[in-house]
């Protein structure tokens, strides 16, 4: 029995959008440059790498922790800034 509605092409399998969350979120994956995140961070040191991505990624995780992904970018530059003029000491 008909129910007198065509089918919706939309509603098929073939259109459903897959997010890899582990692998390629979209927060790292959005920007329009087309570039990943990581492409970039991976060349740097880890403060450096975590400022970069949480400046990438500011607003677009959560908008509502946008200032939050900022605060955390310049605690990874400030802690740079510390290990570069020394005021770390490694100890054993």
């Amino acid at each position: 029995m008909s129910t007198g509605r065509r089918p919706n092409p939309f509603d098929s399998e073939k259109f459903v959008i897959t997010v890899d969350q582990v692998n390629h979120p979209m927060h790292y994956t959005s920007d329009p440059s087309g570039v990943e995140c990581i492409q970039i961070t991976r060349h740097r040191n880890f403060n450096v790498g975590n400022a970069f991505k949480y400046l990438w990624r500011a607003g677009l995780k959560d908008e509502a922790k946008t200032i939050q992904d900022l605060e955390k970018a310049i605690f990874y530059i400030k802690d740079e800034i510390n290990r570069l003029e020394g005021k770390y000491v490694n100890r054993r």
